[in-house]
């Protein structure tokens, strides 16, 4: 009887392979070949799913990687402060994963052209998609009347995107892949810079 990993789809298992080798080994060393060979496939049959190496890491960051957006009670619903603490601390912890997988990108410049250039190509926003993501929830919650009309939404999120930042760098650096005491920073840092926002 085939194992449940031989019944998963192929979309599925190269995406798997792709996660685990690019934790191992960096996106930059992180090759089309090796990762079809993690999932038991051919090059061709990868490039059957996929156009290229930037739309597999895209992928991994969105389908294996802790979520950027949590699903929350509605805008204007829950508590605000448990609402951006929640997101604060997911963003920790998927920092804390993304970057043993993506520092080797800023290796070589010309690596990092080749790199930003096939995010572009893809749809995606790089580095700034976590900002614009919590901005616009603080827009939204300004919207609903939760948060000042005259807040600056804009450097809140980078505030809060900038914490979870810097302590997923802190816990990658120890070698650990979520971030101790998350719950608790998280809370912290959304009490200090929410109090003038509203």
């Amino acid at each position: 009887m085939p194992s449940a990993e031989e019944v998963k789809p192929a979309r599925e298992r190269i995406l798997d392979a792709a996660a685990a080798v690019m934790r191992e080994k960096g996106v930059a060393n992180a090759t089309t070949k090796a990762i079809a060979a993690a999932a038991d496939y051919s090059e061709a049959m990868l490039y059957k799913h996929f156009a290229d190496k930037q739309e597999l890491f895209l992928l991994v960051l969105k389908e294996r990687l802790p979520a950027l957006r949590p699903a929350l009670a509605a805008v204007g619903t829950g508590d605000l402060a448990a609402n951006l603490a929640t997101i604060v601390q997911q963003l920790m912890d998927y920092f804390a994963e993304l970057f043993p997988m993506s520092v080797s990108i800023f290796s070589a410049p010309d690596l990092l052209v080749q790199h930003r250039e096939g995010i572009a190509r893809h749809g995606g926003l790089g580095p700034a998609a976590p900002i614009r993501m919590l901005a616009g929830y603080l827009d939204e919650e300004r919207a609903a009347g939760r948060i000042r009309a005259d807040a600056d939404t804009s450097a809140a999120a980078q505030l809060l995107v900038g914490i979870a930042f810097h302590q997923g760098f802190l816990a990658a650096f120890e070698g650990n892949t979520s971030v101790t005491g998350a719950t608790t920073l998280a809370s912290a840092a959304v009490t200090t810079i929410l109090a003038p926002l509203t």
